[in-house]
């Protein structure tokens, strides 16, 4: 293990010079909450299985859960126990920025050119560096990271998370449930859209139904961030209110509309193809398009027609570099005002060089190796938790991160609705790894790790050195493979768990702050990103959805 108080930086040593914000937003969630689990174990059985099984020393029944929070533990344990995942570590996200500029991290890694202000008059045209660019500029055709920063700076939606997470109204005014299938929003007057159009209630209730139902004529990947909604119509052009339907009572819709739901221009989507929309932008937000070369930058401009105060910068543009060093090496040199995914290794140049700071926040993002169920020999729950007993993830969080990330136990962060705080991180235990492998009857597997390139912070070399711990195992072979992000991306989000590589290595972020929007979409059996499927789980998150949250 790696000394905190070596000359090494460490995570502790670099919050103190930083003086970063470093608290978790978590305005509307609880923690805790009356746990239904006991404390699990690595359990096995004689023959590989994807049925729960008790861990070892544990009483063999658990009462029935009574309520939203406890069947969400519910699932975590169950996730715990069966190990679709090998579970990593939270990440940190961690930023380079110019002293020319002011601005604050956010704990969901949203860059917000609205946020920016200039310190000198150099900072009136800001430029940031993310580790990728985007895969098209349609706010509701994408499911990654890089393209949210760049599509937010133009689209805006009925609701949003302040800093502390706490829910603001933004094109909508007010929002309220009516019965417990509909919920109800009104709509901000005197808005416009970059075009000079006027955003109308059917706009709104068109980019709702434009994400939940096939039926409008496209198909958003974005479908299961609105989970249970089925679909909206106006109440009242007068009134200007929108009618939200929902399946079931879906106790988080206000905080799904607080992260998810871009609003879009009716006509102008009506009117263009996929390929236009793609490379153009018409939203109310307070930057306009001013270029776009895919691929290798986007250039915004102050909308000075914006329904709020304008921006306090004139411009804002977006490039990208994989490698690191380039990141850092662009913020020293001017290049760059904001860049993302500093490596710990860097914090001190960075911190050093004359006009340039660091920061850094726990993001709400869980860093994990995904398994696929369904393909040899990952469909065996035996082998699964194996793997995860081969990983000292204290050890990689340590030496690999230096401490800029916490290790996890389950899909669901500290702090979040629906953690179960009675799990702990699996400990490396070889001779144990390697008895469950003997179990799963699949002694001398070889299996690969598929990594993306610098999307996360020190993503390569976290893959390779999960690889080399599970390699160190006498009955399983293991090494890691590198991949561009994007190509990563269109393999896990086509819908068909087929066309995703068996093992590879994926970051989730989850800005509700709700168990459900993690475990939904990655490990439910419709989930759009799912990699495992098991009816007890997908009942426990039916139960969940049917009650309502003890969360405000």
């Amino acid at each position: 293990m790696a000394d905190k108080d070596s000359p090494d930086v460490s995570r502790r040593k670099f919050l103190g010079f930083a003086g970063a914000a470093t608290a978790t937003a978590v305005a509307g969630c609880t923690d805790g909450g009356g746990t239904d689990t006991e404390q699990p174990g690595g359990g096995d059985t004689d023959t590989p299985t994807d049925e729960p099984t008790e861990p070892e020393g544990t009483p063999t029944e658990r009462p029935e859960p009574e309520t939203r929070d406890g069947y969400l533990q519910r699932a975590n344990w169950h996730a715990h126990d069966q190990a679709p995942w090998v579970f990593l570590h939270q990440q940190y996200s961690v930023y380079g920025q110019s002293n020319d500029i002011e601005w604050q991290p956010r704990s969901d890694e949203r860059v917000d050119a609205y946020a920016i202000e200039p310190a000198t008059d150099s900072g009136d045209d800001v430029v940031m560096t993310q580790s990728q660019m985007d895969s098209g500029l349609d706010p509701q055709d994408h499911r990654e990271t890089p393209t949210d920063n760049i599509v937010l700076q133009a689209y805006e939606g009925l609701l949003e998370r302040d800093r502390e997470g706490a829910i603001i109204e933004m094109l909508a005014t007010d929002y309220q449930r009516l019965d417990e299938t509909t919920v109800q929003f009104t709509i901000r007057d005197n808005v416009s859209f970059h075009s000079g159009d006027s955003l109308t209630p059917e706009d709104v209730a068109y980019s709702i139904n434009r994400i939940v139902d096939d039926s409008v004529g496209f198909t958003s990947p974005q479908s299961d961030q609105l989970v249970g909604v089925e679909g909206a119509e106006v109440a009242s052009s007068g009134d200007r209110t929108v009618n939200v339907n929902l399946s079931g009572l879906n106790p988080i819709v206000f905080q799904s509309f607080a992260t998810y739901c871009d609003v879009m221009n009716k006509s102008w989507v009506q009117n263009h193809d996929s390929a236009y929309i793609n490379q153009n932008m018409e939203g109310t937000g307070p930057f306009k398009l001013a270029n776009y070369e895919q691929g290798v930058e986007v250039e915004f401009t102050r909308n000075n027609d914006y329904w709020q105060d304008e921006a306090a910068i004139s411009t804002f543009t977006i490039t990208s570099a994989s490698e690191s060093s380039t990141r850092v090496n662009r913020l020293l040199s001017g290049e760059a005002d904001i860049i993302v995914n500093i490596p710990p290794q860097e914090v001190g140049r960075v911190n050093d060089n004359d006009g340039t700071t660091v920061s850094a926040v726990p993001s709400t993002r869980v860093i994990f190796n995904a398994m696929r169920y369904d393909v040899e020999p990952f469909d065996s729950a035996e082998f699964r938790r194996a793997i995860n007993y081969a990983i000292d993830i204290e050890s990689i969080v340590q030496n690999v991160l230096q401490t800029f990330g916490d290790p996890s136990s389950q899909p669901t962060l500290p702090n979040f609705f629906g953690h179960n705080e009675d799990l702990d991180p699996y400990p490396q235990d070889q001779a144990r790894a390697e008895e469950l492998v003997e179990a799963s009857g699949y002694a001398g597997a070889e299996i690969e790790l598929v990594t993306p390139i610098g999307r996360y912070l020190k993503d390569v070399e976290v893959a390779q050195a999960v690889a080399a711990q599970v390699d160190e195992l006498s009955n399983v072979s293991a090494t890691a493979r590198q991949v561009e992000f994007s190509t990563l991306v269109s393999q896990v989000t086509t819908g068909n768990i087929e066309d995703k590589p068996p093992w590879y290595l994926l970051g989730w972020g989850n800005a509700t702050f709700d168990a459900i929007q993690t475990l939904q979409p990655l490990l439910a059996s419709d989930g759009s990103l799912t990699s495992y499927k098991n009816d007890e789980f997908d009942a426990l998150l039916d139960e969940a959805q049917s009650l309502p949250s003890e969360s405000s």
